[in-house]
């Protein structure tokens, strides 16, 4: 894709990482400038969009990969006890598509040493920085608008008091600190932050569907103070601009989160993308 935001290839945006993470705190040297303006040439303005098509398939991204010893509220198919993650690196049509990949990992064997990439990512926070995994287990509670209307005018009484603690604001107190936690996470609720809520039935029964996994741009907000600071706080990202709460380098839209819901019912049927 040629235009403001050109295609690149995994190889360059790690490079180009890895020249803002090693030029941090100083100038960049000539031969940084270089490369960086070899991997994002200057392009005049009006900007022309066009999209670069691809022959033959292109391979997925790994996102996640999970073990169900790990994390309690994975809730594998029977005889599974690992789930992969992957998705493509280009919109469909404003969020990278995923596939779900349920497997038993002792049946895993044939592990590649250098598995397949893409020829291109769309957007740099399409391209997942590698990171271990510290699964933590907390409590959350569902958005204020899944709420009856008492409950939340209940909630905003009570945190009158608990807000002037904190310096915030009592109609927000709920949702910025107790009711869904920021971050990646298994289970637990979704957040309404762009759209009312609407439910999520499954394709092949009908069963409501539920949240499996949440991939966030952010690990913890900005308005919610400590409440959800990962235990212990991860401190500084990968390079410049991924400050801790932001080390998988992912961002879904402006921002936003992506949920994936899965039939409870039946885990391998279809599941369903949501950004909100």
């Amino acid at each position: 894709m040629d235009g403001i935001n050109p295609a690149q290839s995994p190889a360059d945006l790690r490079l180009e990482r890895r020249i803002f993470a090693a030029s941090h705190g100083r100038d960049l040297t000539p031969e940084e400038r270089e490369t960086l303006e070899r991997i994002r040439p200057p392009r005049p303005y009006p900007v022309r969009l066009a999209v670069q098509a691809y022959d033959g398939p292109i391979a997925m991204l790994p996102v996640a990969q999970l073990y169900a010893r790990d994390v309690p509220a994975l809730s594998p198919p029977q005889g599974k006890d690992l789930l992969q993650v992957l998705w493509c690196p280009f919109d469909h049509p404003i969020m990278p598509r995923t596939l779900l990949f349920w497997r038993s990992a002792a049946a895993v064997t044939d592990i590649l040493d250098t598995p397949p990439e893409p020829p291109a990512v769309q957007f740099d926070g399409y391209l997942p920085e590698p990171c271990v995994l510290e699964p933590e287990q907390i409590t959350e509670y569902p958005d204020h608008l899944e709420l009856s209307e008492e409950l939340r005018e209940q909630l905003k009484r009570w945190s009158v008091p608990q807000a002037a603690e904190e310096d915030m604001d009592p109609d927000t107190y709920y949702d910025c600190v107790l009711s869904n936690a920021p971050g990646w996470k298994v289970g637990g609720w979704p957040a309404w932050n762009s759209t009312d809520p609407s439910s999520q039935p499954c394709a092949e029964c009908g069963t409501g569907m539920e949240v499996l996994m949440t991939v966030a741009t952010f690990e913890e907000g900005d308005d919610a103070g400590n409440s959800w600071s990962p235990h212990p706080h991860p401190g500084a990202g990968p390079y410049p601009g991924h400050r801790g709460y932001n080390a998988t380098g992912v961002q879904i839209g402006s921002g936003y989160r992506q949920h994936l819901f899965v039939c409870p019912a039946e885990p391998e049927h279809p599941h369903i993308e949501l950004m909100t």
